[in-house]
């Protein structure tokens, strides 16, 4: 096939070019933003944030970029594996997982990283221009238009790319929608659920004082209050350059804002990790703070029709609460959908509706972990799936299970951690370890 287009460069677009590169002779990455060597532009704020990389989004990274791991580490990332990854409910310290590995770096870094190494590959090019609306002709996208930026700063007339696929990378905000009301389509259907989160980042100084953690999460109990009582929300990851990255969370008017010093307050209300280097270790510039009013999905399978030629990955497809750390390898597990799905039809030119099957069945199973927990937050008004009480319950009990016995909470983390979908937890052994562990109590 001769030529696909991502529209937009981010983690999601970087992750689709690369899979497309299987398949078309050319794969044209349009990205209007200036991304330098640090990884950092103006248009995506949540970068600065500290993102988690889970264990299925690492295995994916490597599956798709082999050796990106060793390259990352020699680059300054940390390696976390074992002992050196540590997650907190309540303030206690859950029990250990064999074989636990996270990585610790920060997005910017990552994303650097990942660009080059599509930027590497033979059929892959980046255009620094907008995509400003899609080419339909007899009910497929055959191409997109584009501004470029000009050099007072004002757009130009870009370059009308034609294409056999496209791929709508653009993020949360993406004007896809909107471009195909104006062809005269439909909007996908979204699901909503507004929880009101605010996070905030700030970076540290990097000695010995933590040993050999690289992460450590702290989670509220199954009560799920929004102004918490014993412990502060919160991680921290070493990362490159020697600092450690903090990230504190709350909702509503519980929030946290820019402000350096209540910024150090929350974090001495935190986990001993967090405690320890708010206490040790000097802060390295800014707080950065963000909102995240609600998370939201989009669901093409819904649809009666839908142009051919096109796909959807990334933010533009679903963007769920980023604290429980799903957005990156969602991402990746789109691209898998993509490239599964590539290698089965019969022409990209005919509606993705396999692709969308595939995509939603991933996104599904994040909605389904994150929507369950922020329903525990009282702020949070629904909707409530049927049977949510009956769910909240048994959730809470294999929380507080997970806490106590390894092999629960080994199954527990690779659910979070996206290598098996929540109904692994539904399991009647592994319901019936819980009940022994919570008894033998």
């Amino acid at each position: 096939m001769k030529r696909a287009i991502v529209m937009g460069g981010s983690y999601g677009g970087l992750f689709a070019a690369r899979v497309l590169s299987d398949h078309f002779e050319d794969v044209v990455v349009v990205e209007p933003d200036v991304i330098g060597d640090d990884g950092l532009g103006r248009r995506v704020p949540q970068r600065h944030q500290l993102h988690a990389l889970l264990s299925m989004g690492h295995t994916q990274l490597e599956r798709w970029f082999p050796g990106i791991t060793d390259e990352l580490v020699e680059a300054g990332a940390r390696l976390g594996e074992g002992d050196d990854v540590q997650f907190y409910l309540d303030g206690r310290l859950k029990a250990p997982v064999a074989g636990a590995r996270m990585l610790g770096a920060t997005r910017p870094f990552l994303e650097s990283r990942l660009r080059r190494r599509v930027a590497a590959v033979e059929n892959v090019r980046f255009s620094r221009a907008q995509a400003t609306d899609l080419v339909l002709r007899e009910g497929r996208v055959v191409g997109v238009t584009t501004t470029a930026p000009g050099a007072d700063g004002r757009t130009e007339e870009g370059e009308t790319l034609d294409a056999e696929f496209v791929v709508d990378a653009m993020g949360r905000n993406s004007p896809l929608e909107d471009w195909l009301v104006r062809h005269g389509w439909s909007k996908a259907p979204v699901d909503r659920m507004r929880v009101d989160l605010g996070y905030a980042t700030a970076a540290f100084r990097r000695g010995d004082e933590l040993g050999s953690t690289v992460i450590a999460h702290s989670s509220p109990g199954p009560a799920g209050d929004y102004q918490p009582t014993l412990t502060e929300p919160g991680a921290l990851a070493a990362v490159e350059g020697d600092r450690w990255s903090v990230v504190l969370a709350g909702y509503a008017d519980h929030r946290p804002g820019p402000d350096r010093e209540e910024f150090l307050r929350r974090m001495r209300r935190c986990v001993a990790p967090i405690r320890t280097v708010a206490e040790g270790c000097e802060m390295l510039g800014e707080v950065r703070a963000y909102r995240f009013v609600e998370s939201r999905r989009r669901v093409h399978s819904r649809l009666s029709r839908f142009p051919g030629g096109l796909a959807v990955v990334g933010d533009a497809l679903a963007s769920v609460n980023p604290v429980y750390g799903q957005g990156l390898t969602l991402a990746a597990l789109q691209a898998n959908a993509l490239g599964s799905y590539l290698c089965s039809t019969s022409s990209p030119r005919v509606p993705s509706w396999d692709y969308f099957r595939l995509a939603e069945a991933v996104v599904d199973g994040a909605w389904q972990l994150s929507t369950a927990a922020d329903l525990a937050q009282p702020h949070v008004t629904g909707p409530y799936p049927r049977g949510y009480r009956a769910q909240k319950w048994i959730a809470d009990r294999l929380t507080e299970a997970s806490v106590r016995d390894a092999e629960v909470n080994a199954r527990y983390m690779k659910v979070v951690n996206m290598e098996l979908p929540p109904k692994a937890l539904t399991d009647v052994r592994f319901l019936a370890r819980a009940a022994r562990v919570l008894l033998s109590s």
